[in-house]
Formats: C-alpha cells, structure tokens, sequence
C-alpha cells in the first residue's frame, strides 16, 4: 500500500501526467540465530519440550519476509508459542539477500527497497529495528530514459517524472501534444467502454492513455516492478490497485475521477486506524531499506524467535494431511530426512515448489506449475564521481541525485532499469564512488539466461556507460551479481483462475494456508502485510478449533 495526499488536479491537457503520477505512487516499487534464547529452568522449557517432540502448533516453511513476519506476529502478537520456522537455505530471509564487503560497499541481491506502510512501520518498531531504517528523500526524482520521436531536450536524455504537482507538469516533456491531449482525455474519463474480457495491462493502459503514454511511461514501469510482458500480464490481477480506479469515482470512468475517491478511502482508512506514536514515521513517496539493507528484517525476526523455533538448511519434500485434520511435513535435512507434525501449516515456498510439495493437500496447487517466473539478474556496479556525465538535478560532489531510471523497450537497451543505490541510502559505497544496481532480463528478454555472469555483467556495464558515464570512462568496478533462474512470479491472464481454485481447495483442509508473492503482490509491504494478517488468521483457526497448546494459555483465555 501506498501512503498519499491528495494533489491539487488540473483539468487541463496535462490531466493525463496526474493519471501515470497516481500509477507510479500507488505501485512504484520486495546474521545469526541466536538472541532472545528462551528461558531454561533447570532444563527444557515448555517449548523446546514441544519442539523436540516433533510436533507444534503452527509450521511456518520459508523465511522470506512472508514466512518471517507470519512466524514473527505469530509468537509477538497472537500468543501462539509452538511456532517452528524453515528454510532451505543456510541463512533466514529467503530471496532478500543483502551482502557487503571490506571495501566498503552494502548491496542487495534479491529486493532493493520498500515504501513504508502501516504493518511495515509496526514490524520495525517492535522488532527493535527503528534505529535501523533508513528513508530515502521523496523530493529525488525517478528518470525515464527516451531519446528522440517529438520528445522535449532534456539533459543526457533523462526525463524526471512529476514529483510535485501542479508545477512539474509545464516542464515534463516526455509526451508529444497529441500524445498529452490523447492521455488528458482518457484521464478525464473519455475512454472506450470496458471489454467483456479480462484486459492485458497494454490494453488497459492504450484504453485509458493512448499508445504514446503507454509505451513511455507505464511500459518501463512493468518493466522494472515485474519484469513482465504488458502483452501477456492481467491488468485486474497485477495492477489492481489501478484496475479498481475504473468505476470507483463519481465523475465518469477515468483513472483522475477514481483516484480522488481512493485518496478519500486512503484519508479515511488511516483515521479508522491510526498509527501507534511510537512506530517509526514516513512521508509520502520515500522509499526504506536499513543500513545493513533488508535482510536486517528477517534476521531481527530470527532472533527474536530463538534459535529453538528455526531450522536452516531443511528442504521440504512434502506435506500430508492426517486423520486428526492436522499435517505431517518430511523435510531433507544435514542430519537426515527429519519429519514435523503442526496442527497448521503456513507455506510461504515458491510457486515451482508448492505445485508440487502441497498438492496432496490442496489438489489445485499443482496449477501453480503454469505461473511462469522469468530469469532475472541483478548487477551492482560502481563507477567513481568524476567518471559520470553531466545529468539532471546533479550536484557539486554528487552526480548522481535520484531514485533511478528506467528504460522502456522501445529505447533499444537491453537493461530494465537502474536504482541508484548510492543516491538512495546512506553508507551504500566509499565517498569516491557511486554504486548502481541494474536490472536485466525478464519476461521479454529470455536469452538472458544463456548468458554467462561475465557476459551479463558486460553487458550491464556498456548500457551504464551509454546512459550515464562520460565517453572513454573506464569499465566499472564489479561489486555483485546474482542471476534468479526463477525471479518474479507473473500475475498473466488466468493468473486469477488459479488462486480462486486454490481458495476453494484449502476450504477442505483447515489450518492450511498458502501464500507468499505469487497470491499478495509481488511488493516487500504486500508481504509483511500478509505475514501479520495470516498470523491472526492461525490464531483464530487454532482458538476456534480448540487446538491450543498449553504453551500458549494467553491465546486459550483469549
């Protein structure tokens, strides 16, 4: 979710920039384990007695920021004790990944930041982590790189997207003026009636904007959230913050009208719920990581469990339901196959393994074999100041002053998009450097996987150069990079189908909750948000079905 105020709108030809400013704020983009040990008397406490005994109240598989924060709320705020969380790898946090070196450099691996929201914030505070965030400034301004076809000069061909409006609007010209009345009119509402069929988000988009917004803002835009072929991505399923606009306001259909009772909605929910004084707070637009990067959140999750509620390095080979409608879960471990029995299961595993590892349970999980995830890398180089051409909104000192910026596949480069991590965050490369995390690959890109890291690496480093460093500037400094065979799950046509099949399946296995980026949004916030909600879902579950462990008398007595 995203937090915004209500911008002042003008009914004029630029209504149509207020229409890509609502798409970019609603959806702009996912150590040990030791500490808070559980008390021993003489011997084994309640909870290791039942953890040795193989069996617990709730069985959390995968320490991504789903599984971590479920596992987290779990025992923090539901009272639920018996909690055991796996992973498959040798450390906790799943695919968030963040590394640094003796060089001085912090980069990520997996998701490169967050927009605060309100689960986000709360798991901060109480996982002692607020000292740790850090907020990039909402004022920097996000790039679009285009070159040419009626397009305005801009310096290095970089054009920043409206961040304060009305004002940017008279000096944003990334659209022709055919290209700006077309949008303006869709914006305002004079639009195509919606088809009777589910819409591609090019669909959509072209229906509402025109093909000149669509292919220069929003195109760029998929392509650095989800990595995703517009042509083949649901609108209703990926973007469907944007999908409900249509039809939500009270002057017509467009994408203006409805985003002015969503801002209304937003206003209303934060009165209905407002935040806890004591959390950490954010603005509008900023984006968050903290100083180590994000791994920081699931291994604070992990020391707070205990080293006696998480396991490492235990593949899970299956999961089967037993007579007293409680689950078996066979993991392949180090130490040998190890087998846990839970009186409910939250699976928080990639689609490619849940298809397989739940279908027992839940018969339409196997349908989660045709959710395709591209083959994504992330490279971080780093270049030194003085290498960098002159650039928009740069200083004495700092030539890199923004979030980043994207590229729409009609500009020729192979790269999806940059962050410009140094810009972002504090602490991210030496003084004398700057450090950059590229993007490349994807739904529309998929000899990327036939590369070797040398070549990807290459190649990330040419389009650096063609884009942002002066002519004969010398090759990059090589941080990091991580190739993901399997990145991003893609919410396509149908997409939607297959979760509500899954929905109807799990009514026949209580206590068996599934879930993770491929059902709540690909977005770090959409995760946290979804281990916090399914953890009171389990503790209502094993309330209701009088499954409570003497473990948990709090949760008993609730």
């Amino acid at each position: 979710g995203r937090a915004l105020s209500t911008p002042q709108i003008l009914l004029s030809t630029d209504m149509l920039l207020f229409a890509a400013y609502v798409f970019l704020l609603l959806l702009w983009p996912c150590g040990g384990l030791r500490g808070w040990p559980v008390a021993r008397r003489g011997g084994l406490s309640p909870l290791q007695m039942t953890l040795q005994s193989g069996k617990v109240d709730c069985l959390v598989v995968g320490s991504g920021i789903s599984g971590s924060c479920a596992a987290f709320h779990l025992v923090k705020n539901q009272g639920v004790e018996d909690v055991l969380l796996t992973e498959i790898n040798p450390v906790v946090g799943g695919n968030v990944i963040s590394k640094e070196n003796d060089e001085g450099f912090v980069w990520e691996e997996g998701p490169n930041s967050f927009q605060p929201n309100a689960a986000i914030l709360q798991t901060v505070h109480e996982l002692g982590l607020s000292d740790d965030l850090v907020l990039a400034d909402a004022s920097l301004p996000r790039f679009v790189y285009w070159e040419g076809e009626g397009a305005g000069q801009k310096l290095a061909n970089m054009h920043a997207l409206p961040t304060n409006l009305p004002g940017d609007l008279f000096t944003f010209q990334l659209l022709t003026w055919p290209g700006r009345i077309r949008a303006a009119l869709g914006a305002a509402g004079v639009i195509a009636p919606q088809p009777d069929k589910e819409e591609s988000v090019r669909e959509f988009v072209t229906r509402h904007l025109g093909k000149e917004a669509f292919e220069r803002i929003i195109d760029p835009f998929v392509s650095g959230v989800y990595a995703g072929d517009p042509d083949a991505l649901s609108m209703k399923a990926a973007l469907k913050k944007i999908y409900r606009l249509e039809g939500l306001g009270d002057f017509g259909p467009g994408l203006v009208s409805g985003a002015i009772n969503r801002f209304k909605e937003i206003a209303e929910e934060k009165k209905q719920n407002p935040p806890d004084p004591a959390w950490p707070t954010s603005k509008p637009g900023q984006l968050g990581s903290f100083r180590k990067g994000l791994q920081a959140l699931p291994n604070a999750a992990a020391r707070y469990l205990g080293e006696d509620r998480v396991r490492t390095g235990w593949a899970l080979e299956g999961v089967k339901k037993t007579a007293e409608d409680e689950y078996e879960a066979t993991f392949k471990t180090d130490e040998g196959m190890k087998t846990i029995k839970a009186k409910s299961v939250v699976l928080t595993v990639p689609t490619r393994v849940a298809c397989k590892v739940a279908a027992d349970v839940v018969p339409a999980a196997k349908r989660l074999e045709d959710v395709y995830s591209p083959t994504v890398a992330g490279v971080s180089m780093a270049y030194k100041k003085e290498w960098f051409k002159p650039l928009p909104n740069a200083e004495q000192g700092k030539p890199l002053n923004g979030f980043g910026h994207l590229l729409p596949r009609k500009m020729g480069i192979r790269s999806l998009g940059t962050i410009w991590s140094s810009s972002l965050f504090p602490g991210r490369a030496p003084e004398e450097w700057e450090l950059l995390l590229t993007y490349i690959g994807g739904a529309r890109d998929k000899g990327i996987r036939d590369l070797t890291v040398d070549q990807i690496v290459e190649q990330v480093d040419a389009d650096n150069h063609k884009i942002l460093l002066k002519e004969g500037a010398p090759a990059g400094k090589f941080v990091g990079c991580k190739v993901w065979q399997y990145a991003i799950p893609q919410y396509t046509k149908g997409h939607l189908d297959i979760l509500n099949a899954i929905a109807e399946d799990e009514k026949a296995a209580p206590g068996f909750f599934m879930g993770g980026n491929y059902r709540t949004g690909v977005a770090f916030g959409d995760c946290v948000q979804f281990g916090m909600d399914e953890a009171k879902k389990v503790a209502t579950y094993l309330k209701e079905s009088g499954k409570v462990s003497a473990a948990a008398p709090e949760l008993a007595k609730a």
